[in-house]
Parts: C-alpha cells; sequence; structure tokens
C-alpha cells in the first residue's frame, strides 16, 4: 500500500530539485493523486482510447510510465493476447516499484517494464504511444525532435496521447489556473508550506509550455490532428493523430 506523501511537511533551508528517487517512489500514488486533478480519469481514459488506435498485434509504448497506470488501464481494456505494451521510465526507482506492481496481476496484455531514455529507444511501429506528464521534465530543446521520433513510430492512424501541465499565455490567466490548483492540493491535506516546497523543488525541473505551442510543435512533428478532450485547471490532455 502506498505511503502518505509527507516529503515536504517539515521546513527545509536547501530544498534539492525534485527527483523520482526511492522517496517519491514509495509516495507516488498518494502523491499525484492529490496533486493532480483528475489523474485517474486520464489513466483510466488510456484504456478507451487504445481501443479507439490499437490494432492486434500492435506495439504499444507508455513512456514516463511511474508505476504503470496507464499500462494496465490499456491492458485491461483490450482483448485477451491483443497487443504488447512497453511500459518505459528513467527512474531506476519507479521501474523497480513498477515491475513489483505489474507482476501482482494476471494481464490480458503483456506489460514489459525498461529503464531508459525515451530518446535513446529504437521504436517499432505502433498504433499508440502515450506521454503522460513526462515532456515537461525533458528540457525544452529536446522535445521537438522526440516528438518527431515518436510521430515517425506511429502507423497511420496512429495516435499520440500527451498530457501536460501547461502554462496559460497571460500573467492574470496563469495566476489563476495556478491558484486553483494550489486550492485542489489544500482542499486534499497539504499545507501552505508543502505547496510552496514543493513547487520550490520542482521549478527548475519542470518547465511547462502553453497549449499553443504543444499544438504547433505537433503539428511540426508530423502529426496531423491535435483534440484536447480533457483539461482541468492547468492539466491537460490530448490526442494527437497521424492521418498519414
Amino acid at each position: 500500500m502506498s505511503q502518505k506523501d509527507n516529503i515536504y511537511a517539515q521546513k527545509t533551508h536547501a530544498i534539492d530539485d525534485f527527483r523520482f528517487d526511492d522517496t517519491v517512489a514509495d509516495v507516488f500514488p498518494d502523491m499525484i493523486n492529490r496533486s493532480v486533478p483528475g489523474y485517474k480519469t486520464i489513466t483510466h481514459s488510456a484504456g478507451r482510447i487504445a481501443q479507439r488506435y490499437v490494432a492486434q498485434g500492435d506495439t504499444l509504448y507508455d513512456i514516463g510510465c511511474s508505476l504503470g497506470e496507464t499500462s494496465l488501464s490499456i491492458s485491461r481494456a483490450l482483448p485477451n493476447d491483443f497487443c504488447h505494451i512497453v511500459a518505459i521510465d528513467n527512474a531506476q526507482a519507479m521501474v523497480e516499484r513498477c515491475k513489483r506492481i505489474v507482476r501482482q496481476y494476471a494481464l490480458p496484455n503483456p506489460i514489459d517494464v525498461v529503464c531508459d531514455d525515451a530518446q535513446r529507444i529504437n521504436y517499432e511501429c505502433s498504433g499508440l504511444i502515450c506521454l503522460n506528464f513526462t515532456l515537461q521534465f525533458i528540457p525544452r530543446e529536446q522535445r521537438a525532435s522526440l516528438l518527431s521520433k515518436l510521430a515517425t513510430a506511429l502507423k497511420p492512424g496512429g495516435a499520440l496521447l500527451l498530457s501536460e501541465k501547461i502554462r496559460h499565455p497571460t500573467q492574470a490567466g496563469n495566476e489563476l489556473l495556478i491558484d486553483l490548483h494550489h486550492a485542489f492540493k489544500r482542499d486534499n491535506g497539504y499545507s501552505e508550506l508543502e505547496i510552496a516546497q514543493k513547487r520550490a523543488a520542482i521549478e527548475n525541473v519542470m518547465k511547462t509550455d502553453t497549449l499553443d505551442t504543444h499544438k504547433q510543435r505537433l503539428l511540426e512533428a508530423g502529426f496531423d490532428d491535435v483534440i484536447v478532450w480533457y483539461q482541468n485547471y492547468n492539466f491537460v490532455s490530448m490526442v494527437a493523430e497521424k492521418h498519414r
């Protein structure tokens, strides 16, 4: 069972950059559900989205898989032995826990969990690639090249499921979304100290973009249509389709 996230509950004078280490992995389910509005909706809906884009025999990729919620949703939503899922994360602590979770279940479709860098993977032709709250941790100068690589890997009719925390283009709009998000975290039991210290820890490693920036970059990478199917405050999920 997941432990409660109290990583930032005590005052710290020197706050290290946020990392997906053992400490975070131990509390991740509690942390993500109390911090990201709509996370369960997004991961559950990944299975429904897979039903639309995945053909029998496809290999699917879940990049930045964390503890595997998206992969598990897809595996359970498709018929037995319909596809092969490769769950990828570059944080060893997350990968080890994800492997333990996946081994607990007799799944309809197999999930292979690997520790690797998304940029180094040789992707097979795929019907669906998932990139949930992962691109925001990749240096901005590397994002376009990764998306181009993923677009190339997708077969015609395939799609990328991309979920991200976004930044509003105006200061006032951005402040509104941030305030609403912080209220969500307070409602879920986080203190003002925890919210402030987590923000300080993550601001150097997570660089958010505007929704328009995401859409334009996806189109330039080779996708043909971008559909925003879900938004909750400054958290957005979209499907980028490849038609040709």
